[in-house]
């Protein structure tokens, strides 16, 4: 196995599938059927899961609510991501651990390094919500503070493409794909991976970010396994 320990970072966008909004029971089921694969490896994984299928603090602010409250809200819609995502890994039968930046009693934990490594240790899989506890940071920016908490081997980027290209594969077919970047190379090319101080986090305490397809059934696992179906960032 390349990686003994990582930090799966989902989209909140990805638990929609075909919808326009909310959460798809057939992403949350294969996303836990993937997780389930491994963890048969004896793999520990961390979860951070964004709240954008159901509020974007950001989007908020643009319509002129306050950015301090619009980035709380965020935050709550991840916990309901996280939540949904906990039952369908318990469902394939997989024991979990539901931390949060925010502490909402009987939901779950408030996050802590050492509960979270524990958990892990024990063979249960960690889903931390509540992005920072912070307002102004986003997801991104959560999942590199807590894989550099939890000492991952690395952030796994779960999206609907397959790695990083140097434009938008989705509308322009003549983009190519990066297999490998440099943090510095991804900075220079304006490439948006993740947000800047994410970014920031991950080249200071030398974390590589892998960017693939979690959306392709089995994908987790290939990666995990050391295959190059992504782009590396380190």
């Amino acid at each position: 196995m390349k990686y003994r320990r990582i930090l799966l970072k989902l989209s909140g966008e990805s638990l929609m599938g075909q919808q326009h909004y909310g959460i798809a029971p057939e992403m949350l089921e294969q996303y836990a059927h993937d997780v389930k694969e491994v963890v048969e490896q004896h793999v520990e994984v961390a979860i951070v899961i964004g709240g954008g299928n159901i509020f974007r603090g950001l989007g908020g602010a643009a319509q002129g609510m306050d950015r301090v409250q619009g980035d709380y809200m965020g935050m709550l819609a991840t916990l309901i991501n996280s939540m949904a995502l906990q039952a369908a890994l318990e469902k394939e039968g997989l024991r979990t651990e539901l931390l949060s930046g925010l502490t909402i009693e009987p939901i779950c934990k408030a996050m802590s390094r050492r509960r979270a490594i524990e958990a892990m240790q024990e063979g249960r899989v960690v889903i931390i919500g509540g992005g920072s506890g912070n307002p102004f940071f986003t997801t991104d920016t959560a999942s590199a503070l807590r894989a550099v908490e939890i000492r991952a081997d690395a952030i796994l980027k779960g999206t609907r493409v397959d790695g990083v290209y140097t434009a938008d594969p989705e509308k322009n077919p003549d983009a190519v794909k990066y297999p490998r970047l440099t943090f510095q190379e991804a900075l220079t090319k304006k490439l948006k991976i993740m947000d800047l101080t994410a970014f920031a986090l991950c080249e200071e305490n030398n974390l590589p970010i892998y960017v693939f397809d979690m959306n392709r059934r089995g994908n987790l696992l290939r990666v995990v396994q050391g295959e190059a179906i992504g782009t590396e960032v380190c």
